[in-house]
């Protein structure tokens, strides 16, 4: 068992795009998976899919690779709200991360979502990581 779940998948993908691994495997959570669609949704992975065979369940990332240069979609992720000290932004200073170029996740009452989208709703929550 980990202490810090959202550590661990971030440090996992962060591991195979070191290694240029086209795909990780990670055990699955809910949140883990919330994060998963929404890097999806802005276009840092290629694709994702669920597998529910164990009690837990895997989430199987592919990974999204420039093919001229064969970099990476994500540059850097960076975990911000840690268990040991959480980070919490109301509506009105969400962060933005470069500028606007990378993505804040957040986990909000309307559930795990982007800055932009939160800004748009006028809600705050936990500042889970950065990734650009």
């Amino acid at each position: 068992m980990t202490t810090d779940p959202i550590a661990d998948y971030l440090t996992r993908v962060r591991n195979a795009i070191a290694a240029n691994h086209r795909i990780v495997e990670i055990p699955a959570s809910n949140i883990k998976r919330e994060i998963t669609k929404v890097l999806h949704d802005q276009g840092f992975i290629q694709n994702y899919k669920f597998v529910d065979d164990d009690k837990q369940g895997i989430i199987k990332i592919a990974l999204k690779y420039n093919p001229t240069t064969k970099e990476s979609a994500i540059v850097k992720l960076e975990r911000i709200s840690k268990p040991g000290l959480r980070k919490y932004a109301g509506a009105e200073n969400l962060p933005k991360v470069i500028n606007g170029l990378g993505v804040a996740i957040l986990s909000t009452s309307k559930g795990v979502i982007t800055d932009k989208q939160a800004r748009r709703e006028h809600i705050g929550g936990e500042v889970l990581c950065y990734v650009y």
